[in-house]
């Protein structure tokens, strides 16, 4: 029992180090030795884990996309409050928000991006069920649906730089604004439909 929990305790600590690691370098600039390291484990320990810092990385990125995932509930018949709760999570977390940047970077189109693929034909399966149902404009193709939704939820995240730079012409700075944005831009696009039903899949 207490081989297979310090076992345990070491393979968290190598996924938190390499979280940490992969968010601040990226893939190609992140370092085992500086992940074992700050894992206060060896290289030869953390390869018993993960064969390889991709394989590494890719751990790192799904436990991301099922927290996101968690944590954001798509709901097509309301994409203005997912972009909300989108936009709500990488604000909280913007090691996570760094670290799926790097990964589409850097691993946009291999077989190391299977996992993004399979939530990304889930979400747009999602979408067009709900315009089948008339929840949404069936003009939309559902990818793009996920991709506007997403890059305006995503704005902010990564240049709330952009509030000070503009210098006092902001009518208000405030984070609540920023949100308040976003859900707006998104409603006007993709306007919220009242239903009956719930769908807590996301």
């Amino acid at each position: 029992m207490t081989s297979s929990t310090g076992a345990d305790s070491t393979r968290d600590r190598i996924v938190a180090a390499a979280r940490a690691e992969f968010s601040r370098y990226g893939i190609a600039g992140a370092r085992i030795d500086r992940i074992a390291k700050a894992a206060k484990t060896s290289k030869e320990r953390l390869y018993v884990y993960f064969r390889s810092k991709e394989a590494l990385y890719r751990f790192v990125a799904e436990q991301e996309m099922a927290a996101v995932a968690e944590a954001t509930r798509l709901d097509p018949t309301d994409l203005p409050e997912y972009a909300g709760r989108v936009h709500d999570y990488f604000l909280r977390h913007p090691d996570g928000f760094r670290l799926m940047h790097w990964g589409r970077l850097e691993f946009a189109g291999s077989a190391a991006d299977a996992a993004t693929g399979e939530t990304v034909r889930r979400k747009v399966e999602q979408l067009r069920k709900a315009q089948e149902a008339g929840y949404l404009d069936p003009a939309w193709e559902p990818i793009d649906i996920l991709v506007f939704v997403n890059q305006i939820a995503m704005a902010w995240p990564g240049q709330l730089d952009l509030v000070d730079a503009a210098d006092g012409q902001v009518r208000d700075p405030s984070l609540p604004a920023r949100r308040a944005a976003v859900v707006a831009a998104v409603q006007r696009l993709f306007p919220a439909t009242a239903h009956d039903t719930t769908d807590g899949t996301g």
